[in-house]
């Protein structure tokens, strides 16, 4: 691939889909290196009114002329193919490049780059490393798949010593990715829109491992039999993690405080090196602070330093966020998506002090509900009262194969109380008349299912 970053033919760069949480970030990075950036999207954002403040060109809808004098052209995979203004930059002959492209192409800037990969965890994992390297004072340059209330946003222009960002496996996006340190959280059953089948998604993942230079890092979660795999592979440096499986770095004597809330020893080598008290729920995150403890202290980050900015961490945005009460029920919003994730955010759920916890969950995209099914109906047995409301498409059209009626169903053959409903102020007055005192609402999903919260704490 040629090195565009430092083409002195290459001064204005426009971006197809710059809304997105991860186009956004990258174009943000660019304006920052002073280049002239432009971007199209479907609709007005904030996000798209931020870029705006910061001199980027926003045009709202596609169009031919957008991409007119542009040097190269940046797309998320949501743009389809007969794109107008993919069109056009190919009629032009002009450089086009995916979202993934892009970042590798910017990762090469940097001394060293930390690419945080797995099914789930990685944007609580990805934050948690960021802001210990800010606390240590580090600078780093930080780009997020979510948005962190520490940085106002999903992106943070440092030095060019470090770059942390998130890398998705979908399509295989990391594999353009040029990474010192890779971590691997965890390796499950997901994107099968794309993906063959676990297999496939397995050795896509020992690809990424592969990608790491012999001086760098691979940093895995050793209790993870998938990910336990990449170890024969990787030609790198490697570091493991772990609660059961013997590890380099481990937490042991874990205990949950009345809220709910983590604490444990850490031990490097079978040396206690300190202990935490989280301030975020669950067991998946006992196993991200792992990976950040990992990650930093093998970069050399002083224990005192994790300790007291692990202590400090509350979350990002939709993990977890209690985002209101009202008559003495807390709501709370997750973007669980996966069965995984449902079942890990439930038993965190669980430990929080609760009567009823009811879950309102918005399955994402027909071939995921589809493919999972028989694990979305398993994953909900932490819930006392469940709501199930249409499949959120993303980029998918419906088939008629599956519907939010078929999983309903099959969560009542589990013997859970479960039923559909599809409009969403419904469900706010389902809940009106349901939900009691010192009960929780948790608004589950990776689509628009959080308007929900919002909409129950307005109405009166």
């Amino acid at each position: 691939m040629a090195d565009f970053i430092n083409n002195k033919d290459i001064n204005r760069i426009h971006f197809i889909g710059i809304g997105g949480i991860g186009m956004s970030g990258i174009a943000e990075i660019l304006l920052n290196n002073g280049y002239a950036v432009s971007g199209s999207d479907l609709k007005p954002s904030h996000i798209t009114n931020k870029l705006k403040e910061k001199g980027a060109k926003i045009y709202i809808g596609h169009s031919e002329k957008n991409v007119d004098n542009a040097d190269l052209v940046v797309y998320t995979s949501a743009v389809k193919s007969d794109n107008p203004e993919i069109h056009k930059a190919k009629q032009l002959g002009i450089p086009i490049l995916d979202r993934a492209q892009m970042l590798g192409e910017i990762m090469k800037e940097y001394k060293r780059s930390l690419a945080i990969a797995g099914a789930h965890g990685k944007t609580t994992t990805t934050s948690m490393i960021s802001l210990i390297f800010e606390h240590a004072n580090l600078n780093p340059t930080i780009l997020i798949g979510g948005e962190l209330k520490e940085i106002n946003g999903n992106v943070k222009i440092g030095n060019k010593d470090y770059l942390i960002t998130e890398a998705c496996e979908y399509q295989e996006n990391f594999l353009k990715f040029f990474p010192n340190v890779g971590v691997v959280l965890n390796i499950d059953e997901d994107h099968l829109d794309y993906f063959e089948n676990l297999e496939h998604i397995v050795n896509t993942f020992i690809k990424f491992a592969k990608l790491i230079p012999k001086q760098g890092y691979l940093i895995i979660n050793n209790d993870d039999y998938n990910t336990r795999k990449l170890l024969s592979h990787a030609n790198c440096n490697i570091i493991t993690y772990g609660i059961n499986v013997e590890s380099d770095f481990m937490a042991k004597n874990i205990i949950f405080n009345e809220k709910g809330y983590p604490s444990f020893e850490i031990l490097y080598k079978n040396d206690t090196i300190g202990k935490i008290s989280l301030k975020v729920l669950g067991y998946h995150n006992i196993y991200n602070a792992l990976a950040a403890i990992s990650t930093t202290y093998t970069l050399g980050v002083p224990m005192d330093k994790i300790k007291e900015k692990l202590e400090d961490f509350t979350g990002t945005h939709r993990r977890f966020e209690i985002i209101g009460e009202k008559n003495n029920i807390k709501v709370i919003d997750d973007y669980a998506h996966h069965p995984t994730e449902i079942k890990a955010t439930l038993e965190a759920a669980k430990k929080y002090p609760h009567n009823r916890i009811w879950c309102i969950f918005q399955p994402h995209t027909f071939t995921r509900t589809k493919a999972l099914l028989l694990d979305f109906a398993s994953a909900f047995n932490n819930a006392d009262n469940i709501i199930i409301t249409d499949i959120y498409a993303a980029r998918e059209k419906d088939t008629g194969e599956i519907h939010s009626k078929d999983l309903t169903n099959l969560i009542k053959k589990e013997g859970k109380n479960a039923v559909y409903i599809q409009n969403f102020e419904e469900i706010v007055e389902y809940l009106n008349e349901n939900a009691k005192s010192k009960d929780i609402i948790l608004t589950m999903g990776a689509g628009n299912i959080y308007e929900v919260g919002n909409m129950y704490l307005k109405k009166d």
